[in-house]
C-alpha cells in the first residue's frame, strides 16, 4: 500500500477505506448467492400443505386485513375451512392482537398474489429471506471492503437451517429480520457517504487555510431517513424492532464521534452530540415514529377495529381533549398489547431462554407428523416428516467463537467492523437475556442470524490474512477459511430434509437428532 504523504490524504485515508474495485461482481456476487437462497426458500413453498405452527394466527389475520383493513376473530374451525378452499372464515366481530400490522400487511400481498393456499401466505417471508440474503452480502461487502467476505456471510445466511425454517413459515421474524439488516446496510451508507462529505470539507478548510473549529452540520443524510424507514417497519412488525433502534441510534452516535476525532475536529465527542444529535434524533426517530403510526392506517381508518371505539366511550378531559379520538384509542390498544406481553408465562413444551439459543439448546418444531409405510410417499416401515427450527450447528458454534474474536478486536484494536456487528447481536439477542421469566423461543433468534454470518465472516477474513503476509501464510488462510464453509454447507445439505418437511425414512430423521432437546 502506497505511503500517505500530505496531511489531507492522510486525513482521507482515514476516514474512509476505498469500496473494492470489482466491478460488477459487486453485485454479481450478490445476486449469485441469493439465487442459491431463493432456491432453498421457494421449491416446494407449499409444502406442508396445512397451516402450521402460528401461521394459524398470521396468515388469517393476514386474510382479514386484506379483506376487511383490520383483524376480525375467526371460527373455531378455520383452519380446517380454509385447506378445504371455504374462505368465509370470519365473524364481525374484531380481534385483539399483539403484533403490529405491517408484518401482516406483506404476508397479506402474497395471498394476493397465490390465493389463500399454504405458497400464497408463505410467499413474503420466503422472499424476505432471499432479500436478507442479498442485503447480508452487500453489507458484508461494504463492512468489509471485501467482496469475498460479503458473498461469503451471504452463503452462510442462505444455507442456514433457522434462516429456511422461518422463511419458509408465515411467522414474522423473517420480515423483522429482513428490515433490521436493511435499517444496519443503510447506516452504513450513511457513515460512508457522511465521512466523505466530512473530508472534503477539511479538504477545503486545510487548502484555504482555515481552522477545523468545531466541524460541519451535515443536515440533509437521506440513507438515516432511510433508516428510519426500515427500523419503522421493523418495530411495525414485531415490538423488538425498538431495540434495533436505541442500539442502531446509539451506534451512529459513536461513528459520528469517531469521524470527527479522526479528522481533527475540536470537542468531538461534544460536538457531535450537540451538533449532530439532535439532528440525527429527528432524522431516525422521527421517521421511524411516522412510519410506525402510518402502518396503522388500516385500524386508524376502521369503525370496527378493536378498541378502536375506546376514546369514544372514555371522553378526555382537560387538555386530552386535543388529542384526537383515533390517537387516544391507539394509545389505550398499545397499553393492552404491552400488558399481555408483560404477562405471558405459560409453559410451552419448546420454550427457551434466549441464553440457550446460540449453541442451538432448544430449536422448534413447526411441525412434524409421523408416516407408515405407504402414507404420503413413505417407502419403507416408518417415516418421519418435519419442519425444524434449527440453525446450522456448525454455523452457530463457529459463530460463538467468531463473536469472541470480534469483541476483542473491537476492544483491543478499536475495529468499527467487529463493533458493528457486536451491535447488531446487541440489538435482536442481548434483550431477551432479560427476560427470564417470560415464555420465549429459539426462533426469535432469526433477526440474528445475518449478525452471527457476518461475525464468521469476520472471523474467515482474519483467517485468510493480509494481502501482504507470505504466499504460504495466505495458502494455510485460505485452506481452512474455504473448509470451514465447506463443512457448513455439507451440514446444511444433511439438515435441509428437516427444515422443509421431507419425508424421510425414521432412522434418518433420528440421526439428525444429535441431542434429546432438538426432538
Amino acid at each position: 500500500m502506497a505511503r500517505v504523504t500530505s496531511p489531507i490524504r492522510f486525513v482521507r485515508a482515514r476516514l474512509n477505506r476505498p469500496m473494492p474495485a470489482d466491478g460488477v461482481w459487486g453485485w454479481l456476487g450478490p445476486l449469485l448467492v441469493s439465487a442459491v437462497a431463493a432456491v432453498l426458500r421457494l421449491i416446494d413453498l407449499g409444502r406442508p400443505n396445512r397451516i402450521i405452527f402460528d401461521e394459524t394466527y398470521y396468515a388469517k389475520d393476514a386474510l382479514s386485513q386484506l379483506e376487511f383493513g383490520y383483524t376480525r376473530q375467526a371460527v373455531e374451525d378455520a383452519d380446517e375451512m380454509i385447506i378445504e378452499g371455504n374462505l368465509d372464515v370470519f365473524t364481525d366481530e374484531p380481534s385483539f392482537v399483539v403484533h403490529p400490522p405491517a408484518g401482516k400487511f406483506l404476508i397479506a400481498q402474497g395471498i394476493r398474489l397465490l390465493g389463500m393456499e399454504p405458497a400464497g401466505w408463505r410467499l413474503a417471508t420466503a422472499l424476505a429471506g432471499v432479500i436478507t440474503v442479498f442485503l447480508v452480502a452487500r453489507v458484508g461487502r461494504r463492512l468489509f471492503r471485501s467482496t469475498l467476505l460479503g458473498c461469503t456471510a451471504g452463503l452462510l445466511l442462505a444455507v442456514d437451517g433457522l434462516a429456511i425454517a422461518t422463511s419458509r413459515t408465515a411467522i414474522l421474524d423473517g420480515l423483522l429480520a429482513m428490515f433490521v439488516v436493511a435499517a444496519f446496510a443503510c447506516l452504513l451508507v450513511d457513515r460512508d457517504r457522511s465521512r466523505s462529505a466530512l473530508a472534503d470539507w477539511t479538504d477545503r478548510r486545510v487548502a484555504a487555510g482555515l481552522p477545523l473549529g468545531d466541524g460541519p452540520l451535515i443536515g440533509w443524510r437521506p440513507w438515516r431517513l432511510a433508516a428510519g424507514l426500515m427500523l419503522g417497519l421493523a418495530c411495525a412488525t414485531k415490538w423488538s424492532g425498538l431495540y434495533a433502534l436505541a442500539v442502531f441510534g446509539l451506534m451512529t452516535v459513536l461513528w459520528e464521534i469517531g469521524a470527527r476525532r479522526a479528522a481533527g475536529v475540536r470537542s468531538p465527542a461534544l460536538n457531535s452530540l450537540l451538533r449532530d444529535g439532535p439532528v440525527a434524533f429527528v432524522t431516525i426517530v422521527g421517521s421511524t415514529l411516522v412510519t410506525y403510526v402510518v402502518t396503522w392506517w388500516g385500524w386508524i381508518f376502521s369503525d370496527n377495529g378493536w378498541g378502536r371505539n375506546w376514546a369514544a366511550d372514555n371522553p378526555a378531559t382537560g387538555l386530552g381533549r386535543l388529542v384526537p379520538d383515533w390517537l387516544r384509542s391507539l394509545v389505550y390498544y398499545h397499553g393492552e398489547i404491552w400488558r399481555f406481553h408483560n404477562g405471558l408465562t405459560d409453559d410451552h413444551t419448546y420454550e427457551s431462554n434466549a441464553w440457550t439459543w446460540l449453541y442451538l439448546g432448544r430449536p422448534v418444531s413447526f411441525d412434524y407428523q409421523g408416516l407408515d409405510q405407504g402414507q404420503a410417499g413413505c417407502e419403507v416401515e416408518r417415516c418421519s416428516q418435519e419442519v425444524l427450527a434449527l440453525g446450522n450447528p456448525v454455523l452457530w458454534w463457529g459463530a460463538c467463537v467468531a463473536l469472541i474474536a470480534c469483541l476483542l478486536f473491537w476492544f483491543l484494536r478499536r475495529d468499527w467492523r467487529a463493533g458493528a456487528i457486536l451491535a447488531g447481536v446487541t440489538a435482536t439477542w442481548v434483550p431477551w437475556l432479560f427476560y427470564v421469566e417470560r415464555t420465549t423461543f429459539a426462533f426469535y433468534a432469526a433477526a440474528i442470524v445475518p449478525f452471527l454470518a457476518l461475525a464468521v465472516a469476520y472471523g474467515l477474513g482474519l483467517i485468510l490474512g493480509k494481502p501482504d503476509d507470505s504466499a504460504q501464510r495466505r495458502a494455510v488462510g485460505v485452506a481452512i477459511a474455504g473448509g470451514f464453509v465447506l463443512v457448513v454447507v455439507v451440514v446444511a445439505a444433511w439438515f435441509y430434509p428437516i427444515h422443509v418437511d421431507q419425508v424421510i425414512p425414521y432412522d434418518d430423521w433420528r440421526q439428525r437428532m444429535w441431542f434429546d432437546t432438538w426432538i
